[in-house]
C-alpha cells in the first residue's frame, strides 16, 4: 500500500472506531486508529504521507486543538473533522484555520470514502512535489553548504527536507558554524523564497527600542518619531524571520514576540489597528533553549512555539575531513575578491589545518584562508600540532592527513583516477584499498568540486 494512502483516525467512542476501521479497511487503506489525540500526535510529523480524520468533540485534546497542532507541524497535512449537526459553525471556523474538509454526522460510508480519496490524492501530490524540490535543492545546496563528509551530506539532506516544510524551527550550533547560512538556505530553497528574509540579531536588540524595532511605530508615537516606520515582523510577512542568538533576547521582549507569533498579528506603537502578519520564524541559539526554559532564563511557552523542529549544525572539528576542501574554497574566494592568484595549499599547510582545533569553526577557518590568500603570516595556526589534537592517537592523525591528501587530488582531477595515481605515485590497487579503508567516495567528491567551481557564497 503506498505511503500516501495511510490514514490516522481518532475518536474516543469505541463503536465509531470499529465502524470506521471496517469501512476504511475494506477500501484498502493502511489505517492507524487511536482513542485520543494525545496518542495520535506521537505518530504525526511532516513526513506523514496520508490524511488525518478526527472527531471534533473528545475528552482531553479535542479535534480543533488537534487541527491547530497538525497545521503547526505541516500546514499541508489534510485534516478532516467529523462533526455533529450543532457543530457546523465550528467546523466552518476549522476550515478557515486549515482543515481540509468536515463530515457531518450521521454520514454514509460512501461520503467518508470519497473525502478520504480526495484528501489522500492531494497529500500524494504534495509529497511528490516536495520530493522533486528536495532533489533540485540537494544539487544546488552543494555549492552553499560545502563538504564531502557524512556530516555535511546529512546537513544538506536535512536542509533540503526542512526547506519544503513551512514550520518554525530552532538551529543549534557553536559560534561560527554557519547558522545564518543554514537559515538563509532554508529560506532560499523553501516555500517562502519570494518573500523577504529578515534577520534580527537578538543580542544587539536594546529592550528600550525592541518594540519599535519588531513592530514598527506611527508618526508621533514617541519623541523623535517624526514619521511612521514598518517593523521587522511586518517587513518579514510572507517570508522568513530569522531570530539570531534568540537566547540573548530579554524576557520582556520574548513575551511580546510570543504574542505576535501566536496571534499572527502586530500593532505598531501608537496605533490601535492590528496588522496581520504571515511569517516563518527560524531561531538560532548556541545554548540549549529547553534547559534555559526549565531554568527560567527563557520563556517556556516561546520555546515550544519555536521548536517544532530542531536542527543541530556540527562543529568543524567533527567534520575534519572537510577542512582542506573548505580552506581551498575560501582561499579561491579571497583571491578572486582581492584580485590575487590563488596560492597552492601544500601538504605542510594541510597538516597544520588538521592539527588545529578550530574553536571559531568555519568563521575562523575563512579568516585563516583569507590571510593565507593575501600572503600574510599566521604563526598561530601554521605551526606543529597543538596539544588538543596531539593527544589523539597517531593512527587517527595519519588517517586524517592521508584522507585530506587523497580527497584534494580527487577534487583537483575531477575524480579521474589515472591522474590521482600519477600525482601520488601509488599503484591503483593500493589507492583503491586506501579509499575503501578511509571511506572516500570518488564520485561524490568530483560532483562536489564541480558544484563549487563557481563560488556562490561562503559559510
Amino acid at each position: 500500500m503506498p505511503n500516501a494512502e495511510r490514514i490516522i483516525f481518532i475518536d474516543d467512542e469505541a463503536a465509531m472506531r470499529q465502524a470506521v476501521t471496517q469501512w476504511l479497511g475494506l477500501a484498502g487503506y493502511d489505517l492507524n486508529v487511536f482513542d485520543s489525540a494525545e496518542r495520535a500526535l506521537e505518530h504525526i510529523d511532516a513526513n506523514f504521507g496520508g490524511a488525518i480524520v478526527t472527531d471534533l468533540k473528545m475528552f482531553g485534546i479535542d479535534g480543533m486543538e488537534l487541527l491547530r497542532r497538525a497545521v503547526q507541524i505541516d500546514p499541508e497535512l489534510p485534516v478532516v473533522l467529523i462533526t455533529g449537526h450543532g457543530d457546523v459553525e465550528t467546523a466552518v471556523e476549522a476550515m478557515r484555520l486549515g482543515a481540509y474538509d468536515f463530515i457531518e454526522k450521521p454520514f454514509v460510508p460512501e461520503r467518508l470514502l470519497e473525502v478520504m480519496r480526495r484528501a489522500c490524492e492531494k497529500r500524494a501530490l504534495v509529497m511528490e512535489n516536495r520530493r522533486l524540490r528536495r532533489g533540485a535543492s540537494e544539487k544546488s545546496l552543494g555549492s552553499r553548504i560545502i563538504g564531502t563528509s557524512a556530516a555535511a551530506q546529512q546537513l544538506r539532506d536535512s536542509v533540503a527536507d526542512l526547506a519544503g516544510m513551512d514550520v518554525s524551527l530552532v538551529i543549534y550550533g557553536e559560534t561560527g558554524t554557519g547558522k545564518d547560512l543554514v537559515a538563509r538556505c532554508l529560506h532560499d530553497f523553501g516555500l517562502r523564497q519570494k518573500g523577504n528574509f529578515v534577520a534580527i540579531n537578538c543580542a544587539a536588540l536594546p529592550e528600550t527600542l525592541a518594540e519599535s524595532e519588531l513592530f514598527g511605530h506611527e508618526a508621533g508615537a514617541f519623541t523623535h518619531a517624526a514619521k511612521s516606520r514598518t517593523g521587522k515582523l511586518e517587513h518579514a510577512s510572507g517570508g522568513t524571520l530569522f531570530l539570531d542568538e534568540i537566547d540573548s533576547m530579554p524576557i520582556a521582549v520574548q513575551g511580546k514576540l510570543l504574542r505576535a507569533l501566536q496571534e499572527r498579528s502586530i500593532e505598531r506603537l501608537g496605533s490601535n489597528r492590528s496588522t496581520p502578519v504571515d511569517i516563518r520564524p527560524i531561531a538560532a541559539s548556541k545554548l540549549d533553549l529547553r534547559a534555559a526554559s526549565e531554568s527560567g532564563s527563557f520563556r517556556r511557552d516561546l520555546y515550544y512555539r519555536l521548536s517544532v523542529v530542531e536542527l543541530v549544525i556540527p562543529p568543524l572539528r567533527e567534520r575534519s575531513e572537510d577542512i582542506p576542501l573548505l580552506f581551498e574554497y575560501f582561499v579561491r574566494l579571497a583571491a578572486d575578491t582581492h584580485g590575487r592568484q590563488p596560492r597552492d595549499v601544500g601538504g605542510a599547510t594541510v597538516s597544520a589545518l588538521l592539527a588545529h582545533h578550530w574553536p571559531g569553526n568555519i568563521r575562523e577557518l575563512r579568516n585563516a584562508a583569507e590571510r593565507y590568500a593575501l600572503g600574510l603570516s599566521d604563526s598561530s595556526l601554521l605551526r606543529p600540532a597543538e596539544q588538543e589534537r596531539a593527544q589523539e592517537p597517531l593512527a587517527n592523525q595519519l588517517d586524517a592527513f592521508e584522507r585530506a591528501i587523497i580527497e584534494r587530488c580527487l577534487a583537483e582531477s575531477g575524480g579521474r583516477m589515472n591522474i590521482v595515481i600519477e600525482k601520488l605515485g601509488v599503484p591503483r590497487r593500493t589507492l583503491n584499498e586506501k579509499m575503501a579503508r578511509l571511506g572516500i567516495d570518488r564520485r561524490r567528491i568530483a560532483d562536489t568540486d564541480r558544484r563549487n567551481s563557481a563560488p556562490e557564497s561562503g559559510q
